[in-house]
């Protein structure tokens, strides 16, 4: 479990305590990116992508002494949501997300689960979101935003005051999601990058789906898909 933290410059001799803390706790084979992150004011608490290895998840809620509130979903890969339906029910709480145009790939979570090894089970989301929506966890808003491509359903949320986007399977440090899957899309993806993740500045520390935290400015500046020079030089 490795900790984020955001980009905002240099500490003042006496910090106030940020809005919001995270963790991230790598599961399944394929190593997702599971994200607790917690409202240090009410101490609640949601994980985003819990598809798998529910020990370390819970060893984590353990570890770190927060009160579950929700789980948020941010595609409909199994990798991101194999086990969040059986997580949900062991520990009462709500799924929100992903967009409604990623049930296709909910409802074959166990056909994929015996195609890839990974426990999967179907679940019905107990809020669809959709572009401009919010999502609270103790006193913290985070911003949804739709991003399709690498699925037509992908969701993203942005804490603004913390300067903070988990982002799923959209874009990685130095790469962007694969858009070979049913219904995927790369001009899309480009697109929700470009148009939606951009703007939100360029400090704004991400966690991706998978591998190592960065920045989009980092990004606009290098990656080898969506930099500046890259996408102009088209």
């Amino acid at each position: 479990m490795s900790n984020v933290t955001s980009n905002m410059g240099a500490a003042p001799q006496n910090p106030p305590k940020p809005p919001l803390q995270a963790a991230i706790i790598p599961v399944t084979p394929l190593q997702q990116n599971c994200t607790l992150f917690w409202c240090t004011e009410t101490n609640r608490a949601a994980l985003v992508d819990p598809g798998g290895d529910l020990h370390k998840l819970k060893d984590a809620i353990a570890k770190t002494g927060v009160e579950m509130e929700k789980i948020l979903i941010t595609h409909g890969h199994i990798d991101h949501c194999g086990e969040a339906g059986k997580l949900a029910k062991e520990l009462g709480l709500p799924i929100e997300g992903p967009h409604e145009e990623d049930r296709f790939w909910i409802d074959r979570l166990g056909e994929d689960g015996a195609k890839y090894g990974v426990a999967g089970e179907v679940f019905e989301p107990d809020r669809w979101l959709d572009d401009g929506d919010t999502v609270t966890v103790g006193n913290l808003t985070l911003n949804v935003i739709h991003c399709p491509g690498h699925t037509p359903g992908h969701v993203i949320f942005h804490h603004a005051p913390s300067k903070l986007a988990i982002v799923g399977d959209v874009l990685f440090q130095g790469s962007i999601g694969r858009t070979d899957f049913p219904r995927g899309n790369h001009q899309d993806l480009l697109d929700a990058i470009t148009q939606k993740l951009w703007p939100l500045g360029d400090d704004t520390t991400f966690v991706p789906g998978h591998g190592p935290t960065s920045n989009f400015g980092h990004e606009r500046r290098t990656n080898a898909f969506v930099a500046d020079a890259v996408l102009g030089a088209r």
